[in-house]
């Protein structure tokens, strides 16, 4: 006899996860099915293990700035590689074992194998069909190799080799300088691995404004590397790989490829659903309920293709358990947009971007950080804040940033956009002195006097006092 589900999860990642914290509160009868490792790919290969490696560049980068503070001695200090890998696998394998817990307690309830959808409510799994009320497809994604690259071997890394390596290099090229190409980078970079990035677009990490942009470009340019704008082919060479980018050619050791993830959707049957699939095989689904048409079809996660960061995989995961069983289907309001690059200076985007916001009436304004007091204090004075605001009522509408301590400024921004906030409101609350948000608050006066109609008595809109140990 066929098994009966209330839910069947698929995927027991991040978005299958989420999910399953709100159907199991509905429901004991449901199964989650694993393909892949379990563990979370943020755990294994991705948000974790990616930012312990760039704890430790930084720590080391940090003794560039020594003499500056009048500290002697820091040539005498090195890099033990093997030991910044080995504390990194020793602290992701824990992170690893807190979300394997999350299923281990399910008994049969959680399964390891392959699905493949039979339709939008019976699903095979090894070799035995199952049924569901509600079919919850959570199934992740995995990093992209171009099929040539594949010749090379292990001499390609990706995210889920990366930190596997006991040595890298000593050549490295980085092909691929989006959010996680721009990290990784950076950080082997600063732990004395000679790298040579490249990238077919002449943007960094996703950054649009082109005076952001060069902040970050001068900064990343001076550690490594840089060919961008060009198409990159990778050909064999006596020595290692050559990568060939315009009228360049750099031969490596090794190549990490950073061009892009796709869904893990290989043989899950989308087309048995009965809905439209566009050019890459995909459904159509709505951004606010995670439903497939009107089917009892949830999708959550990376497999979406819409908003690859772990905070939106969880949202969508919560949406989809929620909606598996409700007697209506709900749509939800999402949070504000929020994208976080950990390179320094850090890069955030908050809100609408400039291109979302062509044609509209906004007002811009912007500072830099080359002379911010706080900033130059702590040997971190580079950076760019650009906010954008409505020109009729000051709400602001998005912001783009690379900037020391980026990562606090973008959530601060983030509040604000979320709430519907004001340049006026923000400029509204207090600021301690000396601290990094001083430079926030330039960026907010200078859209603010740009603005028609600001409050005359608000004590915000001082003018500058002109001292930097006073802004």
């Amino acid at each position: 006899m066929q098994k009966h589900f209330d839910v069947i999860i698929l995927g027991a990642g991040t978005a299958g996860l989420a999910a399953l914290s709100e159907v199991r509160k509905r429901t004991d009868n449901f199964l989650v099915v694993n393909a892949g490792p379990y563990g979370t790919t943020c755990a294994r290969v991705g948000c974790m293990p990616s930012k312990l490696l760039i704890e430790a560049a930084n720590a080391y980068h940090r003794r560039l700035t020594f003499d500056a503070f009048g500290i002697r001695g820091s040539e005498a200090l090195s890099v033990d590689f093997p030991a910044v890998m080995e504390r990194l696998r020793a602290l992701r394998d824990n992170f690893v074992a807190g979300t394997v817990k999350l299923t281990d307690t399910l008994g049969e309830r959680s399964i390891a194998g392959h699905a493949r959808l039979l339709g939008p409510d019976t699903v095979e799994v090894n070799g035995e069909r199952l049924s569901a009320r509600a079919i919850i497809l959570a199934t992740g994604s995995h990093p992209f190799v171009p099929p040539a690259w594949k010749a090379f071997g292990e001499r390609i890394l990706t995210t889920d080799t990366l930190f596997e390596q006991r040595q890298i290099g000593p050549r490295l090229g980085v092909v691929g300088l989006g959010p996680v190409g721009a990290e990784l980078a950076q950080a082997l970079a600063r732990l004395d691995v000679q790298v040579s990035a490249f990238a077919k677009s002449a943007s960094i990490a996703g950054l649009a404004d082109p005076d952001t942009l060069a902040v970050l470009h001068s900064a990343l340019e001076s550690e490594m590397q840089l060919h961008l704008g060009h198409d990159v082919v990778l050909e064999a060479d006596p020595d290692g790989i050559a990568i060939v980018s315009g009228n360049t050619r750099t031969v490596v050791d090794q190549v990490l490829a950073a061009v892009g993830r796709r869904p893990n959707v290989a043989g899950l049957g989308l087309e048995t659903l009965g809905v439209p699939l566009d050019e890459h095989g995909m459904p159509a689904f709505h951004p606010g309920s995670s439903q497939v048409g009107d089917l009892r079809v949830f999708i959550a996660g990376d497999v979406n293709r819409d908003r690859p960061l772990l905070h939106e995989a969880a949202d969508e995961g919560h949406i989809a358990g929620m909606n598996a069983l409700a007697d209506e289907v709900r749509c939800f309001e999402r949070r504000s947009s929020l994208a976080i690059v950990f390179t320094e200076p850090q890069v955030a985007m908050v809100g609408a971007s400039a291109r979302e916001l062509a044609g509209q009436d906004v007002e811009v304004g912007s500072v830099s950080f080359a002379n911010q007091g706080r900033a130059r204090a702590g040997q971190r004075n580079a950076g760019r804040i650009v906010l954008y605001a409505d020109r009729a009522d000051g709400t602001l509408l998005g912001a783009e940033l690379c900037a020391p301590a980026g990562e606090h400024l973008a959530h601060l921004l983030g509040l604000a956009h979320s709430r519907g906030l004001s340049v006026h409101d923000l400029l509204a609350m207090p600021i301690y002195h000396p601290v990094l948000e001083e430079g926030l608050r330039t960026a907010l006066r200078d859209v603010s006097r740009k603005l028609p109609g600001r409050p005359a008595s608000d004590l915000a809109h001082c003018a500058p006092l002109g001292a930097p140990a006073l802004e």
